[in-house]
């Protein structure tokens, strides 16, 4: 296939890829037969959204989409035992993780029990200190209290802490990859189980919660007694779905967008608060969620207290909720600060031991355990390969892991630790996290490498870049955008539309913030407003600076602009090419 508009090696190093024949002729269809709009009827054909299929697709119904709880093994008993807590007003406790998917999922089950009147007892466990997942000794002091503790977003391999709940119950609602054993307990209801055929597997934790109140509901309903309004809940599994980079597919894109309406009402004390401190003065979008929103719930789990976040999506006093908005953002601000630092760090570090391998990784003395994982994130976009990023303190590592597509990076370091190459590990396909001692890095990196290498991780270069056709300044009007939204939300295996304008000049460039550029473009006709975030980490704000009144063409994603309560249009630009 010939590069799109000849840009073989853009100033970014990447190759621009047009749409497949295939996926051409898909949109001449839908716009024939389903009178969908041409930049609409592109993206729906990369989705693969077939003429018949374009109504449905266009107004996702939860009702449609939901599958049927009782299909994941489990449910019965988990919903069951949860029924009889209620019924016992026995003590509950959700020991959750740290993450926005632990926060939100923790929220969840409070904000039902609560509808009903009975209270739970939250416990995140501290990053540094306890580490991910459930510990012998916080479960065994909880088993003492209560009756019945609900692990969520963790727990599928703690079969040692579950063991030490001496006296409780214990149920676990996660989507983690599981192990051929499972803890013993009462449930362990997981899309990601061995046993299961992973239709759900890309349900997050949050999805996972929804899923059981919803059984939960159905079983109060056949009994004729009250039930919680479940859809007022969506807003959090939304931002967990988001935030957690489960893929924009089947029923998670049902969840997402309901669950960015009801975010919209602003019903939620905490998300409200979260969302006036970051000073979101509109309706928030699955970019708000995952770049904007979801970062701030992360930071006490990151670099502060654990819970903050949790107590944040819970809270239903507006007070409470401004106090803890506040000092998320403050934590959020710190924790760029030190991710910055370790960035730069392991960044020189991965490109001295040569960015070609099957793995980048990179590791230290002191860097945090809260922002190793975003700064693996970062090497992994950098690279287009899988990146692992570990921090020590003395002779003890905490790292986590983020992968490409088609590259299961969750079960390579799940065979690590059965292999005894690390102390523990776990995850997803996307992501993972480890532990491990100073003795076992290399030979643990080397090992992940070979079994990542049998999956194709090496043989990536940098990522070309594929648009989804052509856009002149003069069509890019909001009502066009608007009508490319109706094929989101857009996220993880829902990619935005991307499109190249050809043949512009620079009139107007300005350095903004940490690193990014503003600019204006100019075609003869019309001016567009663009902005390029981490423009001089990427090159393009040295490149673009030096232009000399040549015509470049540009590519990446047009959206709406929101100030001082007007409307623009703005190109969010992702690379650029000399056009002569």
């Amino acid at each position: 296939m010939s590069a799109f508009l000849d840009v073989e090696r853009s100033l970014t190093g990447r190759r621009w890829l047009s749409p497949d024949p295939e996926t051409l002729r898909l949109a001449e269809a839908l716009m024939q037969r389903a009178d969908v709009p041409p930049g609409l009827a592109q993206i729906l054909a990369r989705r693969g959204v077939t003429p018949d299929g374009a109504a449905a697709f266009l107004s996702p119904s939860l009702r449609d989409l939901l599958p049927d709880p009782m299909q994941l093994r489990d449910m019965g008993r988990a919903a069951e035992r949860i029924l009889m807590a209620l019924a016992r007003r026995e003590k509950i406790a959700i020991f959750a993780d740290y993450d926005v998917d632990g926060g939100a999922s923790a929220a969840l089950l409070i904000d039902w029990l609560r509808a009903l009147g009975h209270g739970a007892t939250l416990y995140i466990p501290d990053r540094i200190d306890e580490g991910y997942g459930p510990n012998d000794a916080a479960m065994a002091a909880l088993a003492k209290d209560h009756g019945l503790i609900i692990c969520v977003d963790c727990g599928t391999l703690s079969h040692g802490p579950i063991a030490a709940a001496k006296g409780a119950d214990v149920i676990v609602l996660d989507h983690h990859l599981a192990a051929a054993d499972l803890p013993d307990c009462v449930a362990v209801v997981n899309p990601n189980r061995q046993d299961e055929d992973g239709s759900l597997g890309h349900l997050c934790a949050a999805g996972v919660v929804f899923m059981t109140l919803v059984a939960l509901n159905a079983r109060l309903r056949a009994a004729t007694k009250p039930t919680p309004d479940l859809m007022a809940m969506l807003d959090l599994v939304a931002l967990a779905t988001v935030a957690d980079v489960a893929p924009l597919i089947g029923v998670n894109r049902a969840f997402v967008r309901q669950g960015l309406k009801v975010m919209a009402r602003r019903a939620r004390p905490g998300l409200v608060a979260l969302a006036d401190v970051a000073r979101l003065d509109r309706p928030p979008t699955s970019y708000h969620l995952g770049y904007v929103l979801g970062p701030r719930v992360n930071a006490g789990g990151r670099i502060g207290a654990a819970d903050l976040g949790a107590r944040l999506l819970a809270t239903t006093d507006p007070a409470e909720a401004r106090a803890l908005a506040q000092r998320l953002d403050t934590l959020n601000t710190d924790r760029r600060e030190i991710e910055g630092r370790v960035r730069d760090a392991a960044l020189a570090q991965a490109e001295a031991r040569g960015l070609e391998a099957p793995l980048v990784w990179a590791a230290d003395n002191g860097w945090h355990p809260g922002v190793v994982g975003i700064v693996a994130a970062r090497l992994k976009e950098a690279t287009n390969r899988p990146a692992v990023v570990i921090g020590f303190e003395g002779e003890e590592g905490k790292g986590s892991g983020r992968s490409v597509s088609g590259v299961d990076l969750g079960a390579a370091i799940q065979k690590l630790a059965a292999e005894g190459l690390i102390t523990k590990g776990g995850g997803h396909r996307m992501a993972a996290g480890l532990s491990l001692t100073r003795g076992q890095l290399e030979p643990a990196m080397t090992r992940l490498s070979e079994i990542l290498d049998k999956q194709g991780a090496a043989a990536r270069g940098v990522a070309d870049l594929r648009l989804d056709g052509v856009l002149m300044p003069t069509a890019c009007q909001v009502a066009l955008i608007e009508a490319l939204e109706d094929a989101g939300p857009f996220g993880a295996a829902a990619p935005a539309p991307r499109f190249a304008l050809p043949n512009l000049r620079i009139r107007y460039t300005k350095p903004v913030g940490q690193g990014h550029l503003k600019l204006t473009f100019f075609d003869g006709q019309t001016t567009i407003d663009a902005i390029c975030f981490d423009a001089e980490a990427n090159g393009l704000a040295t490149a673009l600076a030096a232009h000399a009144g040549r015509a470049v063409h540009v590519a990446g994603r047009v959206e709406i602009n929101y100030w001082n309560g007007r409307q623009s249009v703005q190109l969010r630009l992702e690379d650029a090419a000399w056009a002569e």
